[in-house]
């Protein structure tokens, strides 16, 4: 029985990937659990598993092909018995078409011809039908990858007709005709001038886009306000010096993960999302920390972070950190979370306002801890201060209730062994 290869949704927000690599080739043997395929999410780079054994027969998306979306046919695997007849119906049947090798070479030898020629050749009565079989709209339907190959090389490719599936242009078309060095134009100079050195682009990856998408979303839907309040960390500094001295190694991060998720227990209305019917509250403390990675940015979870010490926390960032730089993160590792924690002290920053990071309703910026001059009993004293800023959603959190969590947090950074109980 034929079996499509599909593209997952390995995230609840995933709606495209990209086919980063075939890890074997058509016409090979399969079987189940055998890894075959590694897709790029928004998040992470993931492995595809065959589900059945079989013969990789087809092939529809080359590798490095991006903005494949969920549910598309990247390949099919057919079984020993399956029948020629068998596989065609498959194919009709589904709505995929698949040329034959004969009319894909008639296809190369039809693009590497200029466009006067193209429309002057007089072409084989079969391969006709597949062309005029072809809608109009689909006939410059091209690839990302072909589209940057052929950008990049000033390719006219809009009388360009693909061997790929539905016709679509594929990179070794692209290939083919800079290799018969004809069809070239000149582009405008926006495009063309590759020998102007005074900038470069850099086509968005699935994660740039996706932070994008969100970011801008949540700006221009969520209308945000910001508190700020400076917090003494000294008590803190006091505990990590003496846990330090032996083989752990907790931050200032961590107790700022547990300090949040006992907020939300206190205050638990402003534990929620904005839905257009509805304010969601939740009942979980899952606190999303913002990990920055090569491409951009991924928020995994410390799960029921209020059940977890601070030594449990601190090695559990430390791996999720370590798996999200090396793009290994399960979808559930950062699926969901009630609150987020940005924290770019370690850069430098002594504070900021971040972007809600949806469907939350609020997001802690935290900036650089520093000693600091502050009045204590009509005397001036030196402190360690950390400024941190929380950003709300006024259509979920009012500013009073903003307010009452962020003093709450402060209380238990300040007194850290109110953590405790």
């Amino acid at each position: 029985m034929v079996a499509q290869i599909k593209m997952p949704a390995l995230s609840p927000t995933m709606t495209e990937g990209k086919l980063s690599k075939w890890l074997i080739k058509k016409s090979s043997k399969v079987v189940s659990g055998d890894i075959i395929a590694e897709i790029e999410t928004d998040k992470a780079t993931m492995e595809i598993e065959a589900v059945d054994d079989g013969l990789l027969y087809e092939i529809f998306v080359e590798e490095g092909t991006d903005n494949v979306a969920v549910g598309s046919t990247l390949a099919l695997i057919k079984e020993d018995n399956d029948t020629e007849d068998q596989l065609n119906s498959f194919l009709e049947k589904n709505n995929i078409k698949n040329l034959s090798e004969k009319d894909k070479k008639i296809v190369q030898e039809i693009n590497s011809k200029t466009n006067k020629e193209i429309h002057d050749t007089n072409v084989d009565k079969k391969f006709m039908n597949v062309k005029e079989n072809i809608p109009k709209d689909e006939r410059i339907k091209i690839s990302p990858l072909a589209k940057r190959i052929a950008l990049k090389n000033n390719i006219n490719f809009s009388s360009l007709l693909g061997t790929g599936p539905h016709g679509r242009i594929v990179k070794k078309d692209i290939e083919d005709l800079i290799k018969s060095n004809k069809n070239i134009t000149s582009f405008d100079s926006h495009h063309k001038s590759s020998s102007d050195k005074s900038y470069r682009d850099i086509t968005h990856s699935s994660m740039r886009k996706t932070i994008a998408d969100r970011l801008v979303k949540s700006a221009t839907e969520a209308p945000h306000f910001f508190l700020s309040v400076d917090c003494d960390i000294s008590e803190i500094n006091k505990i990590r010096e003496n846990v330090n001295k032996g083989d752990t190694n907790i931050s200032i991060n961590d107790f700022i993960i547990k300090a949040s998720a006992l907020a939300l227990k206190k205050f638990p209305k402003a534990n929620c999302s904005w839905n257009n019917d509805f304010i969601r509250y939740y009942n979980s403390y899952d606190i999303s920390v913002a990990v920055a990675v090569e491409d951009g940015l991924i928020t995994p979870i410390v799960k029921n972070a209020i059940s977890k010490g601070i030594e449990e926390i601190s090695i559990e960032v430390k791996l999720l950190a370590s798996k999200a730089k090396k793009g290994e993160l399960s979808p559930e590792e950062y699926s969901g979370g009630n609150f987020t924690v940005s924290n770019l002290g370690m850069f430098g920053i002594k504070n900021f306002n971040a972007i809600i990071n949806p469907p939350q309703s609020m997001i802690l910026a935290v900036g650089k801890a520093e000693p600091r001059a502050v009045v204590s009993n009509n005397e001036i004293t030196i402190s360690n201060l950390m400024t941190v800023t929380l950003s709300c959603d006024h259509r979920a959190v009012d500013g009073a209730l903003g307010a009452q969590w962020l003093n709450k947090f402060k209380d238990f950074i300040e007194n850290p062994s109110l953590m405790l109980l």
